[in-house]
């Protein structure tokens, strides 16, 4: 479709059942403007034709539900994707060019070869840490995949914000590769190599350590639990999960605090693991059982200290939590009386909070050890335990996705949500809290 023709289709009544399914019955319009902003913006760029064909993807950010720090050892996870995302219309070129523009950023552009007319997708120094080296990155796993790629310009919006602590880098990737697949590899690629492409080019061109949870979780759709035992081909499985309809919100409330400084504590969650693991004969602690490390904790410790022999200790207790609360999300699904449905929640809300208390005393990702007066997502936990008692309410809360700076997840009924809302921006500022939605699909292109 061409300019006129998108924003037609985009207008028409059966637009509507997509943007529904998307964003929620009252995000409609709202997404419609969005979409018609971004069409609208390529008119007066020089990157764009339009008479062109255009192109639509959206790829959401994500929720992580339960399984912190345990994928990068070969762990257990749970997560959703959610319904704020990255949106882009975009054209193919006849280039070796990837332009892309993104509301609130700086243009970026990539020439995938050299002046020679090489293929120029090797790791760029310079490149690291931005936009620049993931477009590299995506486009040389395809290259190696087989597919012969070309340029094309995007012109696009994020409502995933950076350092919201909902993987706005994940959506970043897996849209990019969603892009590449759709105009280059014939939409053939499943939504597992979408992600593993995305983490590949995170880890090696980006130079962010990172797992595999949070591109799997953005290129799936809805709530997945995932099992990194096989890190070659995941065991992902689908589960059928809406809070609202249970009767709770769903949020995240972001502290503040910038994740850029704080590469260096991420790394050392899966060093320090890798390290009990190689104690042992393995390369990671999804090949132990934890009776095994606590046979010989005292080694643990003197060899490397306490916090690796807790943070393992940690890996083990979440993976467990996984398969509970799957488990409840499974009997909440299938209940056949509101009795059991109901106490299938609490035991899920119950797990939750204690998935929280481990990372706080186990994981120990509340705060950075070297900023030990910066504690602001201890702050969260303490003053929203607070307010569950004050206010006699069944809620949990937990820390959310890297820690050390960012974001808490919190579970509570639907009816408190003004007077929460209220309660937490007093101390962390007004916007600090967004309630989130479990969106069934994951990194896309739209058909309209």
């Amino acid at each position: 479709m061409n300019i006129n023709e998108l924003i037609k289709r985009i207008d028409s009544d059966s637009s509507t059942k997509m943007f529904k399914e998307l964003y929620g019955d009252n995000e409609v319009n709202n997404a419609r403007q969005r979409y018609k902003k971004l069409i609208t913006e390529i008119r007066t760029n020089e990157h764009f034709s339009e008479t062109e064909k255009l192109h639509v993807f959206s790829a959401p950010g994500r929720t992580e539900l339960a399984g912190n720090h345990t994928d990068h050892n070969h762990g257990k996870v749970l997560a959703a994707s959610i319904q704020l995302d990255n949106a882009a219309i975009v054209q193919k070129r006849d280039d070796n060019i990837v332009f892309f523009r993104s509301t609130g950023f700086p243009d970026v552009t990539v020439k995938l070869t050299d002046k020679n007319g090489n293929p120029d997708l090797q790791p760029k120094p310079e490149e690291e840490g931005t936009t620049e080296a993931l477009v590299r990155g995506i486009a040389a796993e395809f290259k190696k995949r087989g597919c012969h790629i070309n340029g094309f310009s995007a012109n696009a919006d994020s409502t995933v914000l950076p350092g919201s602590g909902l993987s706005s880098s994940a959506a970043l990737e897996t849209l990019l590769g969603r892009i590449f697949d759709s105009l280059y590899g014939e939409g053939k690629r499943s939504s597992l190599e979408i992600a593993q492409i995305g983490q590949i080019a995170e880890n090696k061109y980006f130079g962010k350590p990172c797992g595999l949870m949070d591109q799997a979780a953005c290129a799936s759709g809805g709530a997945v639990s995932i099992n990194f035992a096989n890190t070659a081909c995941p065991e992902i499985k689908q589960i059928n999960f809406n809070p609202a309809a249970a009767g709770f919100s769903l949020c995240v409330v972001n502290t503040g605090g910038s994740h850029a400084d704080l590469t260096a504590d991420y790394a050392s969650i899966p060093a320090e693991m890798k390290k009990v693991a190689a104690f042992f004969g393995k390369t990671v602690l999804g090949e132990l059982e934890k009776y095994v490390v606590l046979s010989r904790a005292a080694d643990v410790r003197k060899e490397f200290g306490d916090r690796a022999l807790l943070r393992s200790l940690h890996f083990f207790d979440e993976n467990a939590r996984v398969d509970a609360m799957t488990a409840s999300l499974t009997e909440m699904e299938t209940a056949v009386t509101n009795t059991a449905k109901q106490l299938a929640l609490f035991n899920y809300l119950e797990l939750v909070n204690e998935s929280g208390d481990s990372s706080w005393q186990l994981l120990q990702n509340v705060y950075s050890p070297n900023s030990p007066t910066t504690q602001s997502i201890s702050v969260a936990l303490v003053l929203t335990k607070d307010f569950f008692r004050k206010q006699k309410l069944q809620g949990a809360c937990r820390v959310h996705g890297g820690g050390f700076a960012g974001t808490i997840q919190v579970y509570f009924p639907l009816d408190a949500m003004n007077a929460y809302r209220t309660y937490i921006e007093a101390v962390f500022g007004a916007g600090s809290v967004t309630v989130l939605r479990i969106r069934p699909v994951g990194a896309v292109e739209l058909e309209f």
